[in-house]
């Protein structure tokens, strides 16, 4: 479980006003406006003034604790960033709601120019602005709210995990058939078959999931990551076409793991405890053994060419 934030000014003794604040803003799904958390807290404590309220929520904003957004309504607005990885919104200017999602691809083109400039950035706002579908045709999709957040979460991590173990799949039957060492043409048949039943476990956790909710499928989509992991294995994949020898296959296999392992471990560590941070972790450890099977194989391979007599 993550650690609780505390609030304390710098400088400062902590208060049991500002945490009762912190507590109650922490509890919030969605946006609030200083207004909106004024009332919840004058709810559970009368005696809270404010002006305290305020204060608290810009020492948030300056402790990192929460993030201030602007949707046009004339008032800022609050969110949790405690455990709640950076993210963005679609801004609609007729009703004036908004809707969240993450996209791994928008923040590593935010990371490559920032860098390129060598530019330190302390706060990033992307907002798409427009008409939502609702207000546009009168129609629109089963809404993501607190109850399905984590609903969602969980449905779009299984959808990047089924796609990257069924790039892994493609990849290690590709590799089987074309390497000409023995061993290693084990060891993709083995990982081809563990790829396979993981792929049945996924499909099948993925339906489980819909069951509970027969309009998680339409519900829009959160996580935009048009699977850069299973990217890796496309990309993989298609360097076998080209013929390579069972070093290079192995080579190129590990590159994969090595990349879905560290994309997948480093977006579930950055969530809280939820179905969806469960599913990320599960997948980055398998493909961490995965991972640690080819290079051992690769060495040994090494071994194997080295110990042969030269002709």
């Amino acid at each position: 479980m993550s650690e609780i934030p505390t609030l304390k000014p710098a400088g400062g003794k902590r208060s049991s006003k500002r945490d009762r604040i912190l507590q109650i803003f922490l509890r919030q799904e969605g946006h609030v406006s200083a207004d909106d958390l004024f009332a919840l807290v004058r709810h559970e404590d009368s005696r809270v003034g404010r002006a305290t309220v305020y204060r608290s929520l810009q020492s948030m904003v300056e402790a990192g604790i929460a993030r201030k957004v602007d949707f046009g309504e004339g008032r800022s607005r609050y969110e949790p960033a405690h455990r709640h990885p950076r993210h963005f919104h679609l801004v609609c200017t007729t009703c004036h709601q908004s809707s969240e999602f993450l996209s791994s691809d928008v923040e590593g083109l935010l990371q490559e120019i920032a860098g390129a400039r060598n530019f330190q950035p302390k706060e990033t706002v992307v907002q798409i602005v427009g008409v939502c579908e609702a207000c546009r045709t009168g129609t629109s999709t089963p809404p993501i709210d607190g109850s399905t957040t984590g609903l969602v979460f969980a449905r779009d991590a299984l959808r990047m995990a089924i796609a990257t173990e069924q790039s892994g799949l493609e990849f290690y039957t590709r590799a089987a058939k074309i390497t000409s060492d023995a061993r290693g043409r084990r060891v993709f048949q083995q990982l081809a078959l563990e790829e396979g039943e993981h792929l049945a476990t996924l499909k099948q956790r993925y339906a489980e999931l819909l069951a509970g909710d027969p309009k998680l499928e339409s519900r829009p989509t959160f996580l935009f990551f048009k699977g850069p992991a299973n990217r890796l294995f496309s990309s993989g994949a298609e360097e076998l076409r080209h013929g390579v020898d069972a070093e290079r296959a192995l080579l190129i296999g590990i590159k994969c793991e090595r990349g879905s392992h560290q994309f997948f471990k480093k977006y579930g560590e950055r969530f809280e405890e939820t179905e969806g941070r469960r599913i990320f972790l599960e997948f980055a450890a398998e493909e961490r053994d995965h991972l640690n099977l080819l290079i051992r194989e690769y060495r040994a391979l090494r071994e194997r060419r080295k110990k042969r007599p030269h002709r």
